[in-house]
């Protein structure tokens, strides 16, 4: 009887889940055994992080996790260190091979689906590796969440001018989605949490977002990036444009413009990168580090080799332009995710591979509760209209009905009740409490 073909998925965020998610609908068991590898547990969905980090929804409702949803696969919690695709042999650490102290572990495989995503794209900036806070990550949205509002404590308790006016600044480097999304969320929340403390009101609150190019939100239209500008600025955000951060040494933002801020908080969203394990692949990349695809998601000379998403340079077949690509954006990983998994099964079953082709639809892009900018198909939307469709685009792309539900009954309850402006920047570290009862004597014994 012939064996299953082993299918290995690395990488289980967008293009990887979804992936897997698909192949575990069309194969059979005894056609293929797939096995999919990210260093967490979970598929972070991460149009939703700055919601998340504004309190609208819960963290744990903007991920969606690996095992309950590919039931099929054999998930492993674990980081893959190389590929030898002429060995059909991945080399992955994972939790286990740490605790033992052994060397990485080695899985075969027959087809390879390399989807590790991206990671931030930093820059020599002296200062920034000490004092940058990014926004990839669940992690980070929370941790993100929980400094602004500490700040505010630490502002609102002091009476060092100096440290009060560095604590209520936030300076946001990067004025793509993520920095947009973001600063505009975050300056939405601190301004509403303004009113619960005696002494800091929301004018108190400096917002500066910092961008290189001459506008943002580049995805939305020039149309619309100009209204979203002008959204920003009419909410007194400082909004500097073909701006470099130089330097944020000592907590200071020193810009290229000659100014300088003292601040507490620097927000780097300033771009991405590939995964750097496509470095250790051998397989043909582009200058950025991407790996070269065809038309077909598959990887340019090397059979049996699929790639998506950030780690992907994907010719774009519905372009006008010769050699324009595919966007990496999550409408373009969820529809290849798709054709990555069905010209698998196709090459598995010896028949015809399907093209990857998706005319852009547009984009939409939030700006706090109940402010928006949209351009889709052609049609620009702004203030309300287009958050709504924000927000029913998101709802309808988050895998599974379950977090759908979830979401769906977090933003009606918000629509009830106040917005939390609790900080639990202890959960960060659990056993603070303990250490110092433990430690130190805080609490002495009874006599």
């Amino acid at each position: 009887m012939k064996e299953p073909a082993r299918v290995l998925v690395v990488g289980g965020g967008c293009v990887g889940m979804n992936t897997a998610l698909h192949l575990q609908r069309i194969l059979k068991r005894d056609e293929a055994r797939v096995t999919v590898v990210d260093p967490e547990p979970y598929m972070t969905y991460q149009p939703f992080l700055p919601e998340a980090a504004a309190g609208s929804v819960s963290p744990r409702h903007v991920v969606v996790p690996l095992r309950r949803t590919l039931p099929g696969c054999q998930v492993v919690t674990g980081e893959v260190r190389a590929i030898d695709h002429a060995g059909r042999t991945a080399t992955v650490a994972t939790l286990a091979t740490h605790e033992e102290g052994a060397g990485a572990v080695e899985i075969h495989y027959d087809e390879l689906v390399l989807a590790p995503g991206s990671v931030s794209r930093t820059l020599p900036v002296p200062g920034l590796a000490d004092h940058g806070i990014g926004f990839k990550t669940v992690e980070e949205a929370i941790g993100l969440r929980n400094h602004v509002l500490e700040q505010m404590d630490i502002a609102s308790s002091t009476r060092d001018p100096g440290i009060r006016d560095a604590a209520l600044r936030f300076v946001f480097v990067g004025g793509g989605y993520a920095g947009v999304e973001a600063l505009a969320e975050l300056e939405d929340m601190a301004r509403y949490a303004a009113r619960y403390y005696h002494n800091i009101s929301p004018d108190d609150l400096r917002f500066v977002l910092v961008e290189a190019t001459g506008r943002i939100l580049p995805e939305v239209g020039a149309d619309m990036g100009r209204y979203a500008l002008r959204e920003l600025r009419g909410r007194n955000i400082d909004v500097r444009l073909e701006t470099r951060l130089e330097s944020c040494v000592d907590r200071v933002a020193v810009l290229s413009d000659g100014s300088r801020f003292p601040t507490r908080t620097l927000v780097w969203t300033a771009g991405v990168k590939p995964h750097p394990v496509l470095a250790a692949t051998g397989l043909p990349l582009d200058e950025r580090g991407r790996l070269k695809c065809a038309a077909t998601l598959a990887v340019d000379g090397a059979e049996h080799a699929w790639a998506g998403g950030d780690a992907a340079a994907v010719p774009d077949l519905t372009a006008e332009e010769p050699g324009a690509q595919c966007a990496p954006n999550a409408q373009h990983a969820v529809r290849q995710a798709k054709v990555i998994a069905h010209n698998v099964a196709a090459c598995l079953r010896g028949r015809p591979l399907q093209d990857y082709r998706h005319q852009y639809a547009g984009s939409v892009a939030s700006l706090g509760l109940h402010k928006g900018v949209a351009q889709v198909y052609g049609r620009k939307l702004k203030g309300y209209p287009a958050w709504f469709l924000h927000r029913a685009y998101h709802l309808g792309r988050i895998p599974t009905f379950n977090r759908k539900a979830r979401v769906l009954a977090e933003w009606t309850l918000t629509g009830l009740f106040k917005r939390e402006i609790v900080s639990l920047g202890s959960l960060e570290h659990p056993r603070a409490e303990f250490e110092l009862a433990a430690d130190t004597g805080r609490y002495p014994e009874a006599s």
